[in-house]
């Protein structure tokens, strides 16, 4: 138990403590999922999991409701595992430590999970509190969000009654959304073309560390450094020297975070070692000049280590290093119709040497598909010319704007008459899984609101506390005033 359990509002808070306590990556849901129904069926609630995993919780309409038209709460129940490199941390069997710092709940060298997991604990608080006035009401809980948005892509038509969709995986107190991007995973393998380490060589590891990292979609616009386009720049610095081998190269575990560490394993001659030492520190002063008050510490360090059994052909090495500087990353379009909004965008989220290639993948993002397809042409282009392979997988809409939007209205409206102020109405470039659900259920009136969350998909994510009261305001009141069907 953890002193979050304290916090107002409690039930919230409790639910989210418990999450903390069971591991619950992307993938390995399975515990948390069966915590949650045994939990349902004490209380006496409905409880099913539909074929693909999802679960589904119905509690009947408060006395006197039974009229207001049926409404989905909706959250996920994975998060994303990302943890310090000093950290030593197995998500799948170690709890996630939750502490309070100031007026933010944080973890201990991980991240918190608070992405999805407060809106999880308020689904789960509102099936618990009586006093909560609502009418019929489901709960959707869905599998894999961060990762595949397996659950949401499997979700069967006709299985949920209600009209109105409650998401409750956004990230701001003060807005609400009611539009996202949509994206695609691109999944890029180039064959391995090995060859006997020369002789004479030393070996030693590039090190990247000290970057923020963050969310690829709602952290792409800040500017913030990616390790693994820092490294695509160095390893073309390196190519200007053909005495300079490479070994392997990895950087980023996941294709939703920017990146914040990266390596490259080198092998050189003892002569060329001042060579190598002034590559890194002239870049180290670059990074440092570029991104000050963005990532302020970057670290870029270079290790003595054992000698590798190969090294990549010097074509290889050459075709690499090129298709890296060139892919795109970052913001690659504004939107023309909405100030202010990331139309396309694209994150260098993995690099990975392995026995028989080099694996690489990105994740693209987009308001629409033209401008999705668009830059997964300009990726796959990219990556032919240097030879490899280019495949995509897990292409998913956006959620289409709806200015007609009765919910919408309704929570804009409540949330002045609880705090004075209307929230502003954006659409996130981060992929909800609200536009996977208007192909089942193309009736439904979504809208999505939540606390603020910083650092999302990183170990600095943070939770607001009182965002989180907030959250819990609005979402409580907004139920009680669903309109009669």
């Amino acid at each position: 138990m953890s002193s979050i359990r304290q916090l107002s509002p409690r039930l919230l808070w409790q639910f989210f403590d418990t999450q903390c306590s069971i591991p619950h990556p992307s993938g390995h849901e399975a515990a948390l999922r069966q915590w949650i129904t045994d939990w349902a069926a004490e209380k006496n609630l409905a409880v099913m999991q539909d074929a693909i995993g999802n679960l589904i919780i119905r509690k009947a309409a408060t006395a006197g409701m039974e009229k207001r038209k049926g409404v989905i709460l909706q959250a996920h129940m994975d998060m994303v595992p990302q943890a310090n490199a000093d950290t030593h941390h197995d998500f799948t069997t170690d709890p996630i430590q939750p502490y309070i710092d100031g007026d933010w709940v944080r973890a201990r060298g991980t991240t918190l999970g608070a992405d999805n997991g407060i809106g999880l604990a308020a689904c789960l608080a509102v099936l618990a509190d009586d006093k909560v006035q609502h009418g019929p009401l489901e709960v959707l809980l869905t599998i894999d969000e961060e990762s595949g948005m397996t659950g949401a892509f499997g979700l069967t038509p006709g299985l949920l009654q209600g009209e109105i969709l409650l998401n409750t995986d956004s990230e701001q107190d003060g807005d609400v959304y009611m539009g996202c991007a949509g994206g695609v995973d691109a999944n890029i393998t180039l064959p391995y073309e090995p060859e006997p380490v020369p002789a004479g060589h030393q070996a030693r590891r590039l090190i990247i560390t000290g970057l923020r990292g963050g969310h690829s979609g709602i952290n792409i616009h800040q500017g913030r450094a990616s390790a693994n386009k820092l490294l695509a720049e160095l390893l073309t610095d390196i190519n200007q020297h053909a005495a300079i081998r490479l070994s392997e190269l990895n950087g980023g575990t996941l294709r939703n975070a920017i990146v914040r560490e990266a390596s490259a394993l080198l092998t050189l001659p003892a002569d060329m070692l001042d060579t190598l030492a002034n590559l890194v520190d002239r870049r180290r002063q670059q990074y440092r000049h570029e991104f000050n008050g963005v990532d302020d510490f970057i670290q870029l360090e270079l290790a003595p280590t054992e000698l590798p059994e190969r090294v990549m052909t010097s074509a290889l090495q050459q075709r690499l290093g090129a298709a890296l500087l060139a892919c795109p990353h970052g913001v690659m379009e504004m939107s023309r119709s909405m100030e202010a909004v990331v139309q396309s965008s694209t994150n260098l989220g993995v690099i990975g040497t392995e026995d028989e290639h080099i694996h690489v993948q990105c994740l693209i993002r987009s308001l629409n598909d033209e401008g999705r397809n668009r830059i997964a042409e300009m990726t796959a282009a990219v990556f032919r010319l240097a030879g490899a392979r280019c495949d995509f997988d897990g292409a998913y809409p956006g959620w289409q704007p709806n200015p007609d939007s009765a919910m919408m209205q309704l929570v804009l409206n409540t949330h002045q008459e609880l705090f004075g102020v209307l929230p502003e109405v954006k659409v996130i470039h981060a992929g909800l899984e609200c536009g996977l659900f208007k192909a089942a259920y193309p009736e439904w009136d979504m809208v999505s609101f939540g606390p603020t969350i910083q650092g999302a998909h990183s170990p600095d994510e943070r939770v607001h506390i009182e965002a989180v009261s907030r959250f819990w305001q609005l979402l409580v009141r907004v139920l009680k005033q669903i309109p009669e069907a």
